[in-house]
């Protein structure tokens, strides 16, 4: 007879698969920008610290510092892309929304390379760790409607593969 262990009787020490350079990236991106948007840290500041952070080795470190400093320097196009899919103004989302939807809406504009799904998952996986509860939800019908205008053929494309 086969048994299931409840949620509550997982072990512990059972590893998550290890997380790639890019996610890794992402996620200092993320920090950075939290930083950058929050406490109003600058670029090389935000730049200077990171390599400091547990983890960083193993991050895409090119892919960092191209995204950060693309997503600060094309800050008002961003917002403007993602606020004609928002339903209240971009300043009141919370900061952690805001920074993953311009790091999302980056990607799916400078990052064709990167499937327009891929992007959206990890907009998706990062608005779970670092955000509030339905953060995630709210982001991924954001960033699905950003595709739509940003990658029009490679969304109708997989619609019609579905």
């Amino acid at each position: 007879m086969t048994t299931f262990l409840s949620d509550s009787e997982h072990p512990h020490d059972v590893k998550e698969p290890p997380k790639s350079a890019r996610r890794r990236a992402r996620e200092f991106v993320l920090q950075g920008l939290y930083q950058w948007r929050v406490g109003g840290a600058d670029e090389a500041s935000i730049e200077a610290y990171a390599p400091e952070q547990e983890g960083f080795a193993k991050a895409d470190r090119e892919f960092f510092v191209g995204t950060l400093r693309g997503v600060i320097a094309q800050r008002e196009a961003l917002v403007s892309q993602i606020t004609a899919h928002l339903d209240r103004p971009f300043s009141e989302l919370s900061p952690i929304e805001a920074c993953v939807l311009m790091l999302g809406c980056f990607e799916m504009l400078h990052h064709p390379e990167t499937p327009y799904r891929v992007i959206i998952n990890e907009a998706i996986e990062l608005a779970k760790a670092f955000g509030g509860t339905d953060g995630h939800k709210y982001v991924n019908g954001v960033l699905d409607k950003v595709a739509l205008g940003a990658r029009p053929d490679e969304v109708t494309a997989k619609k019609k593969a579905h």
